[in-house]
């Protein structure tokens, strides 16, 4: 059996808590602006369609692991060998690419709500320090993360569309497939980097140790992440209907007109609050994958340095790109689609090829070993 490092270990709960309460909270953001942009009332037809893809993604790679008694890693080192440092260095690149969105997107919301003046350039940056912290952690931080997000996102997430529920009229919903095809598909396709949730999962999948029952508990609560994202796109658009598209931070302004707020204040903040910090656990993820896969590349567990440079370098990326955000953005949801559909959404399913248990060579402990007719002799 070979040696996992006791930061890489993860349950099934966690990873459903990480898909019902973790996932949703990127989406309640530009999400809901975006969809009403090119679907208009139609704004659930394309988030279901995602829905649908990413669940038959998570169902074949949650098969894959369901086929072996070893986690998904073990075995995929195995197939490829040294190969694997290839899969580690592209999807490396691949995180960190992902990361730079909604990185975009969480600083200009944090400008735009919880600052009244006019803030310094670098009042963002404080972010990358603890983002530095977070990504020299292992794949059980990130359990403990997706754990703490079920308190952080549960009650704030259902007081806030309580809230909303008396301004919604639901009626601005019907007719139903009132949006042309083309449109539709067209809102399917640009909003595609941000629900590439699979990915998001399949680290933590990759290093699970399936047991009979996971597979359930985690397609659980990714519906349950989907229903609670499709309920709050519902009430945004019912709300807002033809200026939802220009409602950007959709979660901030969704419970502004409850008309308790006039006695007692802006009380919705609070729960504004606490899902920004899910919101941020979410913006690290990425990154802090990123860092796993270049420390596997360099063999080692200390990754003070590698996540050092990582959030230097976006920190200065990010410089870069908010003098041309529009003209990434528009690359980003309108051409470079088809990079997130083939890396995050079909690679993935190559685990579905995985031996279920290892042929000729086992790793011990770092060490690989092959098996002889007379007994077990080191490879060198």
């Amino acid at each position: 059996m070979s040696h996992t490092p006791s930061n890489q270990t993860i349950c099934a709960r966690q990873i459903a808590f990480a898909a019902a309460f973790l996932l949703p909270a990127a989406k309640l953001l530009e999400v809901p602006s975006l969809l009403a942009e090119y679907a208009k009332g139609d704004i659930l037809l394309p988030a279901l369609l995602h829905f649908l893809t990413q669940a038959l993604v998570l169902l074949g790679v949650l098969f894959a692991a369901s086929q072996g008694k070893e986690p998904l890693l073990e075995r995929l080192k195995n197939k490829l060998g040294k190969g694997i440092f290839v899969v580690y260095a592209l999807y490396a690149l691949y995180f960190l690419f992902a990361a730079a969105l909604p990185l975009l997107d969480l600083e200009k919301f944090v400008y735009a709500a919880f600052f009244d003046t006019e803030p310094t350039a670098f009042s963002f940056y404080v972010f990358f320090f603890l983002s530095a912290f977070i990504a020299t952690k292992g794949i059980k931080a990130v359990g403990r993360s997706a754990d703490l997000s079920f308190f952080l996102f549960l009650f704030p997430f259902l007081a806030i569309l309580g809230m909303s529920f008396i301004e919604a009229d639901f009626t601005r919903l019907l007719p139903l497939f009132q949006t042309e095809f083309p449109r539709v598909s067209q809102a399917f396709m640009r909003s595609t980097p941000h629900f590439s949730d699979a990915v998001l999962l399949l680290p933590l999948l990759l290093n699970l140790r399936y047991k009979d029952g996971d597979g359930k508990k985690i397609m659980l609560g990714y519906g349950a992440g989907g229903l609670f994202t499709l309920l709050f796109l519902a009430v945004f658009f019912c709300i807002f209907s033809s200026i939802a598209p220009r409602e950007h931070y959709a979660f901030s302004k969704i419970a502004q007109y409850f008309p308790a707020l006039s006695v007692v204040g802006r009380i919705d903040l609070l729960f504004v609050y606490f899902l920004s910090v899910v919101l941020l656990i979410y913006t690290c993820l990425p990154i802090q994958y990123a860092a796993q896969a270049i420390g596997r590349i360099f063999r080692t567990e200390r990754l003070t340095l590698i996540s050092a440079i990582l959030n230097f370098a976006l920190l200065v990326a990010l410089l870069f790109l908010n003098k041309n955000y529009n003209a990434f953005y528009a690359l980003i949801s309108g051409k470079l689609f088809p990079v997130f559909w083939f890396i995050a959404d079909l690679l993935p399913l190559f685990c579905l090829f995985l031996p279920a248990e290892p042929s000729k060579s086992v790793q011990l402990n770092g060490t690989y070993f092959k098996r002889a007719e007379k007994g077990v002799k080191h490879a060198k």
